[in-house]
């Protein structure tokens, strides 16, 4: 299926969770918010919810500096 991240399509399998975006993208479990459709998924749903085709997902990261 594919799915909108940041602006950019990427193909993920059917039935992908937030958990195995952020695997995928290789990012960090702390310091990463994830929103999909406009709503932002906490941590501790990451492996519980599931991505559609067409997903607009949002991956904002902290970043440290003044």
């Amino acid at each position: 299926m594919i799915v909108t991240v940041n602006g950019e399509d990427r193909t993920l399998a059917d039935g992908a969770t937030v958990r195995a975006l952020v695997t995928e993208l290789d990012l960090p479990d702390e310091g990463v918010a994830i929103a999909v459709d406009g709503v932002v998924v906490p941590s501790s749903g990451w492996g519980d919810a599931l991505l559609g085709a067409g997903a607009e997902i949002d991956v904002l990261t902290a970043v440290q500096g003044g």
